[in-house]
């Protein structure tokens, strides 16, 4: 009976050390877990609120930039409206000032009604010289003449001292420098070629250069009996016939010459014309003949008028300044 093996009640004892120790360690580790599982959730809370404050400030930041964008451009804005107001302003300055400019001016005439009489008497005196020097150039081709004139009304206008005639002392200093510019009056030289041609026609050779020294035959045998001549270059030999075409050919550039005086540029062509055809009438074909022809259809090309677009610009505009005060 003693020899039976006994029972192992230590067995029980480890496993209910074992099942203690893990109760123990449990109650350790809860607690433990908890309070790291708390930690970590507040620090994930501190992390969202950390976040969600900067998003705030940089909503706030973009809402203060969109607000200081808005002030900038209504700053700009009231700039460009106070810009424009002084622009105005500035302009009814300026208009202010003319005003007051011509009220002054106004009242001093007011004020020296014998002034503002000189005035116009020395205008009225500035378009007579004017007036004079344009007909003076027109009419009789007088450009010294009308050089004096326009140079005594310069004078007189530089004696106004009104400067609302300001540009009309420019307008007149153009008009007489081209006048001054203006060459010889085309009468005068009209007159002058006419005289020269006339004084050389009788230097025209009255027979025709022989064509050939050596007649044919019947040319010999009947040039006692028949004279031949060509009926296009028909001259006039006999001495009445030649005197009488003479008279006419002086008499057409005497009408010419009469022509010129006028200014009569169709008179003056006509003349001529007829005066060609009786250089053809009294002189046989020669190159003297031609040159004389030449010179004459220049004769007819020339005017007589004087070319001057600007003058009497003056005299217009002076009229239309006095008209319009």
């Amino acid at each position: 009976m003693s020899d039976l093996p006994a029972p192992a009640p230590p067995r029980r004892r480890r496993g209910a050390n074992l099942a203690w120790l893990l109760v123990l360690a449990l109650l350790v580790l809860v607690p433990v877990g908890f309070v790291g599982w708390q930690r970590w959730n507040a620090t994930l809370d501190a992390r969202t609120q950390a976040a969600q404050a900067d998003r705030q400030r940089i909503e706030s930041l973009e809402e203060r930039v969109a607000s200081l964008r808005r002030d900038q451009r209504a700053q700009t804005a009231r700039l460009q409206q106070a810009e424009a107001t002084n622009r105005l302003l500035r302009e009814e300055l300026i208009g202010l000032g003319q005003r007051a400019a011509l009220l002054e001016e106004s009242v001093q005439r007011l004020a020296d009604p014998e002034r503002n009489a000189a005035q116009a008497l020395r205008l009225d005196e500035v378009e007579l010289l004017l007036a004079q020097g344009q007909q003076r150039l027109q009419l009789a081709g007088d450009a010294d003449g009308a050089r004096r004139a326009y140079a005594l009304a310069a004078q007189l206008l530089d004696g106004v001292a009104d400067p609302a005639w300001l540009d009309l002392r420019q307008a007149l200093a153009q008009e007489r420098a081209a006048l001054e510019a203006l060459g010889e009056d085309p009468k005068a030289l009209a007159a002058g070629r006419l005289e020269a041609f006339a004084a050389a026609l009788p230097a025209l050779p009255r027979q025709a250069p022989a064509a050939d020294p050596a007649p044919a035959w019947w040319e010999r045998a009947f040039s006692k009996v028949v004279d031949v001549r060509p009926s296009a270059a028909a001259v006039a030999v006999d001495p009445a016939d030649r005197a009488a075409g003479l008279a006419a050919l002086q008499l057409e550039l005497t009408l010419a010459q009469a022509a010129i005086e006028r200014r009569d540029e169709a008179g003056y062509r006509a003349a001529l014309a007829r005066a060609d055809g009786w250089l053809l009438r009294l002189w046989p074909d020669s190159a003297e003949r031609v040159r004389q022809r030449r010179a004459l259809q220049a004769l007819r090309e020339r005017p007589l008028t004087v070319e001057l677009p600007a003058l009497g610009s003056t005299l217009v505009q002076l009229r239309r300044q006095r008209s319009a005060r």
